[in-house]
């Protein structure tokens, strides 16, 4: 008797910067979602799709949850918990060398106990701690809510996606496939664009000037070299919040915006398949942050 097929929308929650962009693209099997070592690294929500044989999952990867600053960072934890509640099964990502539950994930799990849904725990980053500690962490979690299972995991290590993928599989009902088979993500190629742009500038630059840029690509256009091979001539612009940081964003003779286009310009070509003619500008746009009609209308930032 055949298998009856399954679906669903699956969130990654948790507090910034605890892997939820490292595992997505993990479980995906694309690089969909920024990665840096920094905090609210991811802005919106990002789709990635994994189909199986009898099923096709949804993840919705969203910003970390933390404290607002401003109407930017608002906007960002609204969606994080509208995910929640229009989610078929929660992924609850924590760290595994957390020693109580903090302020933050306390505030998730009471979402999450609000939307009564089915919750996977994720401990993460298990490569930190010893087994009687993981333990620890583990009951104290157990305490607070039913999950429907505790999978502790290295996001940093393939061998654990199986284990996730088919924790989630199990937990889905039987739906539609939502995606042609063939689609690992409901972004267009422009604000993957964007989004791996955003990203080298992340890596790449001081802690106070990243969190106050955008990317925007103006011009996306296939067409081919002299040698008749395709290419993406792409034009975006860096936009930042003072002229101070669009120095720093410059760099001396422009060497780091040069550094930033050709780091992006390589994983672009890498995700893509294709040739990249890549050229960037900086822009200052100020407190676009507190501007929430501005920054609603742009989808990537």
């Amino acid at each position: 008797m055949e298998e009856e097929f399954k679906s669903g929308f699956v969130t990654i929650c948790g507090r910034t910067n605890v892997g939820k962009s490292t595992l997505i693209n993990l479980l995906v099997g694309e690089k969909i979602a920024a990665i840096a070592n920094k905090v609210q690294t991811t802005r919106t929500q990002i789709r990635g799709i994994v189909n199986r044989e009898n099923s096709q999952i949804i993840f919705i990867d969203t910003p970390g949850i933390h404290k607002p600053k401003a109407k930017l960072n608002e906007n960002m934890v609204e969606l994080s918990w509208d995910a929640i509640q229009n989610s078929d099964i929660v992924l609850f990502l924590i760290e595994a060398d957390s020693k109580e539950i903090g302020r933050g994930d306390k505030k998730i799990l009471e979402k999450i106990k609000e939307s009564n849904k089915k919750c996977i725990l994720i401990i993460n980053k298990i490569d930190l701690v010893n087994k009687e500690e993981l333990a620890k962490i583990i009951d104290l979690y157990k305490n607070e809510y039913d999950f429907s299972a505790i999978i502790p995991i290295s996001a940093i290590k393939p061998k654990c996606k199986e284990e996730v993928l088919s924790e989630i599989e199990k937990n889905l009902n039987k739906g539609p496939k939502y995606y042609d088979k063939e689609e690992y993500t409901d972004q267009t190629l422009r604000q993957l664009a964007e989004e791996t742009i955003r990203e080298k500038a992340l890596i790449l630059l001081r802690d106070e000037v990243p969190h106050g840029i955008f990317v925007e690509v103006q011009k996306m256009k296939l067409t081919k070299t002299q040698n008749k091979e395709p290419i993406y001539n792409i034009e975006a612009v860096i936009y930042c919040l003072r002229d101070s940081h669009k120095g720093i964003i410059i760099g001396k003779n422009g060497e780091m915006l040069k550094r930033i286009g050709t780091y992006a310009r390589k994983d672009m070509e890498k995700n893509f398949g294709i040739k990249i003619n890549l050229k960037t500008w900086v822009k200052v746009k100020e407190d676009w942050i507190n501007n929430e009609k501005f920054f609603k209308s742009n989808q990537n930032i």
